[in-house]
């Protein structure tokens, strides 16, 4: 039975990192037609928020219990990552962008160690170095940075918000009243589509792109239907699913099959839109995906005695030694385009 839950976790663990994979990919497309990045996030999350209604309001007594909790979701896991993202995305190839924000359990590493100056073990920090050189490799310095900077930037931007809420995550839950992770999603996605609704401005949007056709890597694709795969296939399916494996795997595993994640962007992205990278991006970015491997099945070190349990839920994550367990669990149920 538990071998079957497993499997199940597993088989849950790839669609999330599939359908989180194919988001840059639908949402390019739209991006490329002249609809500003933001309109395009905006559309996701509002979609997908309304799609989670019911989920909401089955869950209202979150509002009084946790309401850091749910802001902190709404703008850096839902808001700040996806706008980032999906802004890099009109400056860098999609592969790029997601693999610059892999960057994430790398810089919480960095924020454990230099910040809260808690001990981290010898393979994490292993893991961080091969992430940064890795990266070096995909934006390929010794060009002289001839990369998109601002897009780099967009990307970086995205880590940094993963980063922030794996750090409001670690500090917010307690465990025998730790928040419902799907309740926490769908006002995450609740709050994330009014602070985008005054940010992003959706009554100035061209609305008739979506009526339209858009060129997919030379194939003209209906903006309706690219629009339907990012709301419910890339965004609620994704997050539902992600969340789930988690609760039937370690969250360690769980965050391992979700690097996946950029493999699978980076390849769609390659067959769809054409988008080619050098051999030198190819390996810098198998080696961010080693690193980030590394990175997020490391447990650091905790000052109490005895190995620390994996907890089910993003906000059920706590104490010293369990930045490394909210980190993998977010990473699948998510934070990410």
């Amino acid at each position: 039975m538990h071998a079957q839950g497993r499997s199940v976790g597993l088989g849950l663990a790839l669609v999330s990192a599939l359908a989180f994979g194919g988001s840059g990919v639908a949402a390019k497309p739209l991006i490329e037609a002249g609809l500003d990045p933001l309109h395009v996030v905006w559309l996701r999350v509002a979609g997908a928020a309304l799609v989670m209604l019911p989920v909401a309001w089955r869950h209202r007594a979150l509002v009084r219990r946790r309401p850091a909790l749910l802001a902190g979701f709404g703008l850096l896991a839902v808001a700040g990552v996806q706008a980032f993202y999906f802004a890099s995305l009109s400056r860098i190839p999609v592969g790029v962008a997601l693999l610059v924000e892999y960057l994430a359990p790398a810089l919480v590493l960095g924020w454990v160690r230099f910040v809260q100056r808690r001990p981290v073990t010898r393979a994490a920090a292993v893991g961080v170095v091969l992430a940064v050189g890795g990266l070096a490799c995909v934006v390929e310095v010794w060009a002289g940075l001839t990369f998109d900077v601002l897009g780099l930037l967009l990307a970086l931007g995205a880590a940094c918000c993963q980063v922030g809420y794996f750090v409001l995550s670690d500090q917010g839950g307690e465990g025998d009243d730790a928040a419902d992770p799907l309740g926490v999603i769908a006002y995450g996605l609740l709050v994330g589509a009014v602070v985008l609704t005054v940010v992003a401005r959706p009554w100035s949007m061209e609305w008739d792109i979506l009526g339209g056709a858009v060129d997919m890597g030379g194939s003209q694709v209906q903006a309706w239907v690219l629009l339907g795969w990012i709301v419910l296939i890339a965004t609620v399916l994704a997050y539902v699913t992600g969340v789930v494996s988690v609760r039937k795997l370690s969250p360690q595993v769980a965050g391992v099959v979700a690097c996946l994640e950029a493999v699978i962007a980076t390849v769609a992205a390659w067959v769809l839109l054409r988008e080619h990278l050098s051999l030198p991006q190819i390996v810098g970015g198998a080696v961010v995906l080693v690193g980030a491997f590394i990175a997020q099945s490391s447990t650091p070190k905790a000052p109490s005695d005895g190995p620390v349990a994996g907890g089910g839920t993003p906000a059920g994550a706590h104490g010293a030694g369990e930045v490394q367990d909210a980190e993998s669990a977010l990473s699948v149920g998510r934070t990410a385009p």
